[in-house]
């Protein structure tokens, strides 16, 4: 019987818990006491998961015996379990160096409580190897078990889209591989009994740690080209969403649009894939060519804001600006690596008071992660400027153009406001 547990609790490993607790028993361990209460508490404050899912696979005692959910922080808890899958974040560091060092420390854990003929499944993203490379060995060293044959592994990458109701973990098909062919079809009949959508077995864990990195990695080339056409296109004074939309309507031209490049997934991927590159001897121009434009878009959106006021004749040192969203991305509480907070610190740097006004941000987590206290409310008549960042549906309710003073003007990042309520765009 497949006992399963998941290591790591959030965006990506509690949606995939509930999936597998309603036809498996799923202990679901997390590093985080606060997070473990929250959830059996019976609320997910990620909004990942609704409470009414959350509770019908809840479960108060730890019993393997029968499908459900048990949350601990306990590592105990977890010994009895026969798979183990490992959802833990993959983040760079401050000079965009991979940091796999919550992926060590997960691997340590299931080290020591493996048993001869478990499995081990990694989805976290990482450069092509680093499994067996990086994370096995330490599984080996805590486990005292030797790979393929007292244990094996499997890779599935994340495909979670967070603030996404509709391309859930089950309706998203899975990229599945194991380090041996038998248990290369274990990991897929595993991840098909619950994936709707059906799965993708590759030939090598190889393999399916490349196609997830690339995933990501030609969204962020891609807009970083229509980046790099908003800033040619606002030097010609031609309207870049008008330029897309027109171009739009050849059957084979890809629809993206110009933004902030954050997240967990897209601003951070292709820093894995460059670093192997790089590890190999080759230099990927293309890849690193498209992260610095996106990673310098909150400079140069901000530079834009204080150009347009200044030419409105704006004091800006005396100047107040309001900051429409914060996280990500919309409809989403996921702070992770938001570029909005580039053009916050930018446009601080001009003395200009900043108001962040975000009704999916955690006010206490945005005091921890950047020293800002969200606004409650938006003051009429108060702002010099308005910046829209995010494109939340609660916006869709706004007339910016009420929040403004009489010199005011609202830079809208995202195209989200109509024409007519707008200054400028990117």
């Amino acid at each position: 019987m497949n006992k399963i547990c998941m290591i790591g609790l959030g965006y990506v490993g509690l949606p995939l818990a509930i999936a597998f607790a309603k036809k498996y028993p799923v202990v679901g361990f997390d590093i985080s006491q606060k997070r473990v209460n929250e959830l059996n508490n019976g609320n997910d404050l990620t909004l990942e998961v609704t409470d009414e899912n959350l509770n019908q696979v809840l479960k108060k005692n730890l019993d393997l015996s029968q499908p459900g959910f048990f949350i601990s922080c306990d590592t105990e808890d977890i010994a009895g379990c026969n798979i183990y899958i490992i959802t833990v974040p993959t983040p760079v560091d401050f000079r965009n160096i991979p940091d796999l060092s919550y992926l060590v420390a997960a691997s340590e854990t299931v080290g020591k409580v493996l048993s001869k003929g478990d499995l081990v499944i990694y989805e976290s993203t990482v450069y092509p190897g680093a499994t067996e490379e990086e994370c096995i060995p330490v599984v080996e060293k805590s486990s005292g078990l030797r790979y393929n044959i007292d244990f094996f592994a499997g890779y599935s990458p994340e495909r979670v889209n967070p603030g996404d109701k509709l391309h859930t973990v089950e309706r998203v098909k899975k990229v599945t591989s194991g380090s041996t062919s038998e248990i290369a079809e274990r990991v897929d009949d595993l991840y098909a009994s619950v994936i709707t959508a059906g799965t993708h077995r590759a030939p090598s864990i190889k393999v399916a740690e490349a196609a997830k990195v690339i995933e990501n990695t030609q969204r962020d080339i891609n807009i970083a080209f229509v980046n790099e056409l908003a800033k040619i296109f606002n030097k010609l004074d031609i309207d870049t969403n008008a330029v897309l939309e027109a171009a739009g309507t050849k059957w084979n031209f890809l629809p993206f649009k110009p933004g902030l490049v954050g997240g967990h997934c897209i601003g951070v991927d292709p820093y894995y894939l460059a670093q192997k590159a790089e590890e190999m001897g080759y230099h990927p121009e293309l890849i690193l060519a498209g992260r610095r434009t996106n990673d310098g878009m909150g400079a140069y959106i901000a530079g834009e804001v204080v150009k347009q006021m200044i030419k409105k004749g704006t004091n800006i040192k005396a100047a107040k600006a309001l900051i429409l969203g914060i996280t990500f991305k919309e409809n989403c509480t996921d702070i992770r690596n938001t570029k909005v907070i580039d053009v916050i610190r930018e446009l601080m740097a001009y003395s200009i008071a900043i108001s962040v006004y975000d009704p999916w941000a955690n006010n206490e987590e945005i005091k921890s992660e950047f020293g800002l206290e969200l606004v409650t409310k938006m003051e009429p008549s108060a702002y010099d400027v308005v910046v829209l960042t995010v494109g939340h549906n609660e916006f869709k309710h706004i007339n910016p153009r009420e929040l403004l003073t009489a010199k005011g003007l609202v830079y809208d990042v995202k195209g989200f406001f109509t024409e007519e309520m707008v200054d400028c765009r990117l």
